[in-house]
């Protein structure tokens, strides 16, 4: 039986230093050298979630964007995607105008990944996001919202309180042409109003690495309610200790938090090589 086995980054595999541990490294590493098929999907960017995983020494493909792309993990080729139409942006910045709200919008500009922001409607949440993350160059600063069209564009982030959003994600869903992740900020009072084309999900890349890979048995794990849509597509799906409530609800079993290696531990204790 060839399996598949998919962890979520933030508060499943990472602690809460938003880093996976020595001895979580250890354990994944040595596992896969020995041939478990093992991989993350994340609603982190490939820039963002390098970071948070270096040393962990993947072989398979990586999902990132809640599943918006499906990229090599050796030169980070895209191997599928989704995108928006410009008629779609244009009606969720049109949903989003009517309240004075401006999210970050992803985009590929001139073929080089850019994440387009109006500076002076920030919310703090907002601040927070971008200036915990000065170093990294897709920010592009922007004076106009006709600029938030500009590109391809692939997923769209509001940040602002859970009510000044909550208007703006009834009229999104009720147009039923995305999907939709809306969910506290971990350690955070600030809200995430997350809009990704229809097909993008967690789930959907999943299903397609199985299709390339070959593989006949999916095991997840997860923390939140964005890691909902993969367990309902796995085989076997688990939560971590510290996860929302209705997620360990849908889980197959609850392993250790994040804190304690969980997901690791459990791979160590109960993993397949993909041959096995």
């Amino acid at each position: 039986m060839k399996v598949l086995y998919v962890s979520d980054l933030d508060g499943t595999l990472l602690n809460e230093n938003s880093s996976i541990s020595e001895q979580s490294l250890s354990i994944l590493n040595t596992l896969i050298k020995k041939g478990v098929a093992f991989t993350f999907a994340t609603a982190r960017s490939l820039h963002s979630a390098a970071k948070v995983t270096k040393g962990l020494q993947l072989k398979l493909p990586l999902i990132v964007y809640n599943g918006v792309y499906v990229l090599d993990a050796k030169d980070h080729h895209i191997l599928a995607q989704q995108e928006f139409t410009k008629q779609q942006l244009e009606q969720i910045l049109r949903i989003g105008d009517a309240y004075r709200q401006y999210p970050f919008v992803y985009a590929y500009i001139n073929g080089v990944e850019r994440v387009s922001y109006l500076p002076d409607t920030l919310h703090p949440g907002g601040w927070h996001y971008r200036n915990s993350r000065m170093d990294d160059k897709r920010f592009r600063s922007i004076v106009s919202a006709q600029q938030l069209l500009d590109g391809d564009s692939f997923y769209v982030t509001f940040i602002n309180d859970k009510e000044a959003l909550q208007p703006i994600y009834e009229q999104l869903c009720a147009l039923d042409t995305f999907t939709i992740t809306f969910q506290k900020e971990l350690g955070r009072e600030e809200y995430w109003l997350e809009v990704m084309p229809a097909t993008a999900s967690k789930a959907n890349a999943i299903l397609k690495l199985k299709e390339l890979g070959g593989f006949d048995h999916v095991v997840c794990f997860g923390d939140a309610i964005n890691d909902l849509p993969m367990f309902q597509i796995a085989d076997e799906a688990y939560a971590v200790d510290n996860a929302i409530e209705k997620l360990k609800q849908q889980s197959d079993g609850v392993i250790g938090s994040n804190e304690e290696d969980g997901v690791a531990r459990w791979m160590q204790e109960h993993a397949l090589c993909v041959e096995s």
